[in-house]
């Protein structure tokens, strides 16, 4: 039980360090502000809805504790949920190095379902993984794209969108921006708490404020890479394309936090950024394909970590008990 605080904690951080930046990318990719300053903001605005996981989101705690996916003895097991926590760390810290923007949600899934299957007779039940997780993971970056685009052309039609800055516009970004990594903290925080909710050694109020602290220091220290990425290799834009690109991802992202669905706040982005920048025509298409590639490789990666975080802690616990 000892080794599951700070194996959540390291959860926090790279999910911090990889996706701290999401809401915020348009802001430093359109031109807007510069990157210290975007990542300042959007870990702010993270670190806010993280607190706010106190009191709105406990749904999304039930969700990934892992209860009806495996047994609920499993999900009660410190090396199962220390297995899980390693497995979706291992991954997101893996991609961050390789400036990929995955999903923490992918990756603790991905865990989820390979320290399932590691622990001996037990069984992962196909129909909550598919109801719970992959079908909100699959519909999202589809919604974004669409949300994305008509955003896109409903704002322009009404001329809301000029090519250039201006202090309105300027503005409505900063607060698109802010809400979007608001909805991402108060979405992504629950998902790491849930790894010590579920064994009822840790006060769930101070999980939730450890996760929100480590999440912040990931992004302050660790985020520039992925933000680089988002804001310069999926799509040109200018500022009035980054603002309906963030309008979008704060809505999806918001209302799946209020419904406690597991959507992937980088699926939503990318998405959003896409469809916006399909309409556009900027896409860089090579650079989305491998992105695509990395969110392919989330999942099985998730689940081999974990897995052989899952042996290997059973192995060593017989060595254990044989001495």
């Amino acid at each position: 039980m000892g080794l599951l605080l700070p194996a959540t904690l390291f959860v926090a951080f790279t999910n911090g360090a990889n996706a701290n930046s999401k809401g915020v990318a348009s802001l430093y990719g359109s031109g807007t502000t510069g990157l210290s300053a975007a990542l300042a903001w959007g870990t702010a605005a993270t670190f806010a809805g993280g607190l706010a996981a106190l009191f709105f989101a406990r749904g999304l705690i039930q969700t990934f504790s892992g209860k009806g996916l495996v047994p609920d003895a499993l999900t009660e097991s410190p090396d199962f949920l220390l297995a899980v926590a390693l497995g979706g760390a291992f991954t997101s810290f893996l991609a961050t190095r390789l400036s990929f923007p995955v999903s923490t949600t992918h990756a603790l899934t991905g865990a989820l379902l390979g320290a399932g299957l590691a622990s001996g007779d037990h069984t992962v039940r196909v129909e909550p993984l598919l109801k719970a997780f992959v079908q909100p993971l699959l519909l999202s970056p589809l919604l974004a794209i669409a949300l994305g685009a008509s955003l896109y052309f409903l704002l322009k039609s009404l001329r809301w969108l000029p090519c250039h800055r201006t202090r309105l516009l300027d503005t409505a970004h900063f607060l698109s921006a802010g809400a979007a990594s608001f909805a991402r903290g108060l979405n992504d925080t629950p998902k790491m708490a849930a790894l010590l909710a579920v064994s009822h050694a840790f006060d769930m109020r101070w999980a939730i404020i450890g996760v929100a602290v480590t999440t912040a220091l990931g992004g302050i220290l660790d985020a520039r890479n992925v933000a680089r990425t988002l804001g310069k290799k999926v799509t040109g834009m200018n500022p009035g394309d980054g603002f309906a690109a963030n309008l979008a991802t704060a809505l999806l992202v918001s209302t799946a936090s209020y419904h406690a669905l597991p959507v992937s706040t980088t699926h939503v982005s990318v998405g959003s950024l896409l469809g916006v920048g399909a309409v556009t025509r900027q896409v860089y298409w090579g650079n989305v394909g491998q992105i695509f590639l990395s969110w392919l490789i989330t999942v099985p990666c998730g689940a081999l970590l974990a897995a052989l975080a899952a042996w290997g802690l059973a192995f060593f616990s017989r060595l254990g008990e044989a001495g």
